[in-house]
């Protein structure tokens, strides 16, 4: 008996879908029903496609009038006064940059559910393709089988059993048997051109589903890199990044919305099958299958009879009859017609090979295999296939949002980055604590240099000349000064040579080094004395 039916119910998610307004393209409304062929049903999913067009233009427009307004209406009062308020361009960026990362999680999960849904509706097509195909080669087998190879045999017995009449006719029965078995198989549906429709819809249905699910998933990578883009450009202040950000922006843009109408559409025409899939399938198949074996798979319930448990009681029947009379042969006919042994000995094995496909025969035939498969086909595309296409509508809008505040916190950028290129235009190169005159002669150390040590040897002659006679160190050369820094092992420092004749306190030294520095100061005072001898 055939168990009793796993009731299968629509989600909650597809019954709201389900219930959205279905409008022609002449805002005529239209019934809800799933009929892919009516041009009416497809005006209105095609109307739902046009929403996100729509929503498109409304924040294309939004944008645009944002930027004008704030290239048109500046303050130039704070502008003069007041540098631009970089921190909440900032974080205005990284909330639209966590909520691209947000966007592209949802997004992936939802990217993962749909395909595992659609899998499973392949996997679940192919099981019941594969279910047909060994029907129909059963059939086919078993029907070859009784019509020429036991014939072949019957032909052989009956000039063997030609001087026995009874043994003929007992050929005659079986022949008979031989026909009703052909007779019943010839009444089971052929399953053919449904293996190949189903065949098609599983190889398209595959196709479709890797190039949406690759498409999907270069969306997300690209989202994430312009996200990185717009880091970059804020973190090291690069006009050119933030322009690529931007022009990728509008771009990613369009395509977020553009993924939503076509969610959107797909989610609802979806939902419009799983409210009522067993009438559905029933219109479609009426031309092709008997509405009763339809009937028979999708609901798979005990009130319902088997319409192929007559055809195969017969089946049975004929097939035990035969073998019956085989062996009756094998008993009383073998030992007066020793040649017949070899060709009832064949029919006897086709007939356990004929038993064998009539148990496999009835367990395909049997509603509960095929019913389990479409209900595996529906929750796969019902339940994981609409969820996640519903996640992919919210990772569009999310993206959409995103890359909305991104693109106009970008002039905002833009402004604080040139405010600050004009302060640095403000700043005197010849500022010592210039930023970029430090650049400079950090790659022209050797200008620096020399343009250091001739204003501080003038400046050293300047104060010497100021200075009383009684202070004899400050009237010591450059030279002693550059002496004792090479002696003690250093450099010559240009810019610490001015100390030298104001009087400044000396440096610390060790014993050792203060003895060194002493016996070098005496040397000099000996030589200055017999050269300007008082």
């Amino acid at each position: 008996p055939a168990a009793a039916r796993a009731e299968y119910l629509a989600p909650w998610w597809a019954s709201w879908l389900h219930g959205l307004p279905h409008l022609s393209l002449s805002l005529q409304p239209v019934p809800s029903t799933f009929r892919p062929k009516d041009p009416d049903y497809q005006q209105s999913l095609l109307l739902l496609a046009l929403v996100g067009a729509v929503f498109l233009g409304l924040n294309l427009v939004f944008l645009a009038i944002y930027l004008i307004c704030l290239c048109c209406c500046k303050r130039e009062e704070e502008s003069e006064t007041k540098k631009p308020n970089s921190c909440c361009t900032t974080w205005t960026a990284v909330v639209a940059g966590l909520i691209c990362c947000a966007a592209v999680g949802i997004g992936f999960y939802g990217n993962s559910e749909t395909n595992d849904g659609v899998y499973q509706l392949i996997y679940a097509l192919d099981n019941a393709n594969h279910t047909f195909s060994g029907i129909d080669s059963l059939v086919f087998g078993t029907t070859r089988e009784m019509k020429v190879a036991l014939e072949q045999h019957m032909a052989r017995l009956n000039e063997i059993f030609a001087i026995r009449g009874d043994y003929v006719q007992t050929l005659k029965f079986m022949q008979q048997m031989a026909g009703n078995i052909v007779l019943q198989l010839s009444g089971l549906p052929v399953w053919e051109d449904v293996t190949v429709q189903l065949s098609q819809v599983t190889t398209e249905i595959s196709s479709v589903e890797y190039y949406r699910w690759l498409s999907y998933l270069l969306l997300f990578i690209l989202d994430l890199v312009i996200c990185l883009i717009a880091c970059l450009g804020l973190a090291k202040h690069s006009k050119c990044l933030l322009i690529t950000m931007l022009c990728c922006g509008l771009f990613t843009l369009i395509l977020s919305w553009g993924s939503f109408s076509v969610d959107i559409s797909a989610a609802v025409g979806t939902s419009d099958f799983c409210m009522a899939p067993d009438k559905i399938i029933l219109n479609m198949t009426q031309s092709g299958l008997s509405t009763e074996v339809v009937r028979y798979y999708l609901y798979c319930s005990q009130s319902l009879t088997n319409p192929f448990q007559q055809a195969l009681t017969i089946y049975q029947r004929s097939l035990t009859t035969m073998q019956i009379q085989i062996q009756g042969l094998m008993q009383f006919a073998v030992p007066i017609f020793p040649s017949a042994e070899k060709d009832l000995l064949g029919m006897q094995k086709l007939l356990n090979s004929s038993e064998t496909s009539l148990h496999q025969l009835t367990a395909m035939l049997d509603c509960r295999g095929l019913h389990k498969d479409y209900l595996d086909a529906l929750i796969g595309i019902c339940y994981d296939g609409v969820e996640g296409l519903l996640y992919l509508i919210l990772f569009s809008l999310l993206a959409a949002l995103a890359f909305s505040t991104i693109i106009c916190a970008m002039p905002r950028a833009w402004k604080h980055l040139a405010s600050r290129d004009r302060e640095y235009d403000d700043i005197d190169d010849e500022d010592p604590f210039n930023p970029q005159a430090r650049r400079i002669a950090a790659h022209n150390p050797t200008r620096g240099q020399i343009r250091s040590f001739c204003s501080y040897s003038s400046s050293l002659g300047s104060q010497t000349s100021l200075q009383p006679p009684a202070q004899t160190i400050s009237n010591a050369p450059v030279s002693e000064y550059m002496n004792q820094a090479v002696l003690f092992g250093g450099n010559p420092r240009y810019e610490n040579v001015p100390l030298i004749g104001r009087g400044s306190p000396p440096p610390t030294y060790s014993p050792s080094m203060r003895a060194t520095y002493l016996s070098v100061n005496d040397d000099h005072r000996r030589q200055y004395s017999s050269e300007f001898p008082a």
